[in-house]
């Protein structure tokens, strides 16, 4: 049976549709940036819409993760290379801009390494299984384990100034 064109552009804006805002969390826990988190989905759908009718038959949303994780992957290995300049001077200063609720949480994440920040998006905000995330990443549920370990210990050393009653899931 061939699938028009039409209705492979259908089923990709559907999928878009219903998957963005979600996708979009996981990019922005991913990158530590709204922006940047925006940037690499986009980047992400372009590259999947490329490959829809191979990869509507299985799961999308998986593909789309993987494809998030090894974009903000390549995006970081990129970003070391580069030569980095102070800021504009029409930017904000992050120590006077406002805190968001979640500010703290952000903020800890981000000191985490690009591994274990990973691991701890994908387990907690994304839901997935310790085997899942071993492969979204391509390594072992050993790994998994040992990284979301040393994630969480880092957490609980970052965050115990706050209320633990906000943190139920780290508090453990």
């Amino acid at each position: 049976m061939v699938v028009s064109d039409t209705t492979k552009d259908l089923a990709y804006a559907a999928f878009v549709e219903a998957a963005w805002s979600r996708h979009l969390g996981v990019a922005t826990l991913l990158t530590g940036n709204p922006h940047q988190a925006e940037e690499l989905l986009q980047d992400c759908l372009v590259k999947l819409y490329v490959r829809w009718r191979r990869v509507a038959a299985g799961d999308p949303d998986a593909y789309l993760r993987r494809m998030l994780v090894n974009g903000n992957v390549s995006r970081w290995r990129r970003r070391r290379r580069e030569l980095l300049t102070a800021q504009t001077p029409d930017r904000i200063d992050p120590a006077s801009a406002p805190r968001e609720p979640n500010e703290e949480l952000r903020r800890a994440l981000l000191a985490l390494s690009h591994q274990q920040r990973t691991i701890v998006v994908l387990r907690y905000f994304e839901d997935l299984t310790e085997k899942s995330v071993a492969a979204a990443l391509g390594c072992t549920v050993g790994t998994v384990k040992n990284q979301h370990h040393r994630a969480i210990r880092r957490l609980r050393e970052l965050l115990r100034h706050l209320d633990p009653r906000q943190n139920t899931e780290i508090a453990r």
